[in-house]
């Protein structure tokens, strides 16, 4: 689909869209103003800027609370997401009053917050500040690096995701042998696969959604206010695997399509919600009548029994 965007008439939530299709790591920057007060907040512009000398850049909303600590801040943490540290992204991208009460983390340079247990984390020194539109653009220098290698958490199209090696990379060369072998290994352990599959059976399920002009996030949204109706937004975010700004954003527009209503901060299908929903469920259902096509159907109850069993784990 392609959209020009006039300045008077312009769809924010559809630019977001569209922005969507370029993957990103997560991170949580923090900072701590001369006064003693610490913020942080959850951020996916984080970018690479400089080797020589080392700097980094991010971004951050001009009107959000933690902006004038970030402007004051002599120094800031960039810490990256690993790929189980979902949680704490959704966390620190709430609106609370204590973002750090019942989170372990210790003092960094410049008395910035940084985080155990994180894929890699960067210390910097305030170096610059651009105007970037209604953000202003951060860049850090680096005087201090942390490179743990976990695997990070990612996000794309409203939900988060993994990193897993691309099977068109058929290289063998002596640098990646050791990508090689945990390929391998990724392919006769359970947690890898069940990810695989769920990849693979999404890539085929996607696309299928455009049909019903709707996002993969917004479909979820419906089906589970169909089946659990009235559930706010934080109990959403349990069931969708999504960022909590995603889910806002997602309800947002399933309210200006009239499909579902808030009523006292949880959220209900309206009539037409209602009819998306079972468009929802039966095309979820023909997909997986597709995909599970070369199995027994005791295979399946099977699959399905492993899954429950797994659920209560």
């Amino acid at each position: 689909m392609t959209a020009a965007i006039e300045e008077s008439n312009s769809d924010p939530r559809a630019f977001r869209r569209a922005l969507g299709n370029f993957a990103t790591g997560v991170t949580i920057v923090t900072a701590r103003s001369p006064d003693g007060v610490i913020v942080g907040t959850t951020a996916s512009s984080f970018n690479s800027l400089s080797i020589d000398p080392p700097l980094i850049l991010w971004s951050c909303m001009k009107t959000a609370k933690s902006s004038p600590i970030f402007e004051a801040a002599t120094h800031f943490a960039v810490n990256i997401l690993a790929s189980d540290q979902l949680e704490m992204s959704n966390h620190f991208a709430r609106q609370q009053v204590d973002k750090f009460a019942d989170i372990e983390w210790e003092s960094g340079i410049g008395g910035a917050p940084i985080f155990p247990n994180c894929a890699g984390r960067f210390q910097c020194e305030t170096y610059d500040k651009f105007d970037g539109g209604d953000h202003w653009i951060f860049i850090g220098k680096v005087v201090s690096f942390d490179d743990f290698g976990r695997s990070p958490l990612c996000f794309h199209q409203g939900s988060y995701s993994m990193v897993f090696n691309h099977p068109g990379d058929a290289s063998k060369t002596e640098e990646n042998t050791a990508e090689s072998a945990a390929g391998e290994r990724m392919l006769n352990h359970s947690f890898f696969l069940m990810l695989m599959a769920i990849r693979a059976y999404q890539s085929k399920y996607r696309p299928k959604l455009e049909a019903l002009d709707l996002r993969l996030i917004e479909s979820r949204c419906l089906l589970v206010l169909s089946d659990q109706p009235n559930l706010n937004a934080d109990e959403l975010v349990m069931h969708v695997n999504a960022p909590i700004t995603e889910v806002h954003e997602a309800l947002g527009n399933l309210i200006d399509r009239g499909l579902i209503v808030p009523i006292g901060g949880r959220y209900e299908l309206t009539d037409e919600g209602n009819d998306k929903a079972s468009q929802c469920w039966n095309l979820a259902g023909e997909h997986a009548v597709e995909a599970f096509k070369d199995f027994s159907q005791e295979q399946v109850d099977n699959f399905n029994a492993v899954l429950r069993g797994l659920i209560k784990y």
